[in-house]
């Protein structure tokens, strides 16, 4: 461990006692989606199919997420169109509560905006301090829930958010590139070290590309936790996921494991209309964005079957300009591309700029076995 790693670890340890110290528990259920990375796992679609399954289920879900770069002061309902906003003060969240007179990603960040879109009935809460922002919501919403025990927090990128206590800590590893060179901050993808999975009571290794048609899961070998395939007959034949999973095992041998993809279903224009992937054969598109690993979604691109004519990358969580907008215009007419294509967060920074006609937005979902959810609810 390096010095900077060492100060970096210094650091985590001091806040993570503190936080400790803080913590407190809501008057409703709460399930954390994190990672132990800085980023690449998928959070944000699995924890949109988290708020979807919960419905399903009669839950009352609500997302509690720290909107990443939004400049809003919490705590605050996201929403992805013009609503102002008056909420109740609440101590320790600024003065006022925050109020926000109009909804971009500029306010609230770009991943809570796209919830928002993509999560029209289920209310989403900007704020640091996440259980405030639980006190906020339940202030808010009671008069639409008849029964406080339906209200289901999710706590989006919760893994390491110490302060508040939740019912069932959900770990999300990406398969392809699990912990990158395996160093802390600032010299690596890794927030705090390996040993820290531990804390996981269910295990998900996400962009595995496990068929989802399988049969029901089986429960692996191991007391108490095991591997959880999408088949009963599955085996795991990739020798890097077999060694990711004995690692993982010896951090934590009680929590399930779970596979799981995120599979692009479709394209979306500028103006909310779905394009199939069949659409895009046949045609060249310009590809760019600003996300943790651009690398990723660029091979996703090219694994459902669209030509890249080229591509561009920017840092993660980019704020465009229109420079930027014209640039990539400009690259793509060079290319000799039809249509321009980038990821949904991508799409929510863009928002304010004069956006191109053939531009669109290659939708993500998460897909999990089912087994997952009976495990988690």
């Amino acid at each position: 461990m390096t010095i900077f790693e060492h100060l970096y670890y210094l650091g985590y340890l001091i806040d993570k006692y503190f936080a400790l110290k803080r913590q407190k528990k809501l008057p409703c259920k709460v399930i954390s989606i994190g990672n132990i990375t800085a980023g690449g796992t998928g959070k944000t679609p699995a924890t949109i199919a988290m708020a979807e399954e919960a419905q399903k289920r009669g839950f009352k879900p609500c997302i509690l997420t720290r909107g990443y770069r939004g400049k809003a002061k919490g705590p605050c309902f996201v929403k992805d169109s013009y609503t102002p906003i008056r909420p109740s003060p609440i101590k320790g969240e600024g003065k006022g509560g925050g109020v926000v007179h109009h909804a971009t990603w500029y306010l609230f960040g770009d991943e809570p905006v796209l919830m928002a879109e993509r999560l029209k009935d289920v209310p989403i809460v900007k704020g640091t301090d996440r259980y405030n922002s639980g006190l906020f919501a339940i202030e808010n919403l009671r008069s639409q829930i008849s029964d406080l025990k339906s209200l289901l927090f999710i706590l989006d990128d919760g893994f390491q958010h110490y302060e508040l206590f939740r019912d069932r800590n959900i770990l999300l590893i990406n398969g392809t590139n699990p912990f990158g060179n395996r160093r802390l901050l600032p010299l690596g993808l890794l927030r705090e070290p390996l040993s820290e999975i531990k804390r996981a009571d269910v295990i998900v290794i996400t962009k595995t590309e496990v068929p989802p048609t399988q049969p029901s899961p089986s429960r692996g070998e191991g007391k108490g936790g095991g591997v959880r395939s999408q088949g009963s007959g599955f085996r795991i034949q990739d020798s890097r996921l077999k060694s990711l999973i004995e690692e993982i095992k010896r951090f934590n041998s009680k929590a399930p494991i779970f596979f799981a993809e995120h599979t692009p279903s479709k394209l979306r224009t500028i103006h909310g209309d779905s394009l199939s992937l069949e659409w895009a054969k046949g045609k060249r598109l310009f590809g760019f964005c600003g996300i943790g690993n651009p690398e990723s979604f660029r091979i996703t691109l090219l694994s459902a079957g669209i030509e890249l004519a080229g591509f561009k990358t920017y840092g993660d969580h980019y704020r465009y300009t229109l420079d930027d907008r014209e640039t990539i215009i400009k690259n793509a007419k060079e290319c000799g591309a039809d249509w321009i294509v980038t990821t949904e967060k991508d799409i929510m920074r863009l928002k304010g700029l004069e956006l191109p006609e053939n531009l669109v937005a290659l939708v993500i979902e998460f897909r999990v076995d089912e087994g997952f959810y009976e495990e988690v609810f």
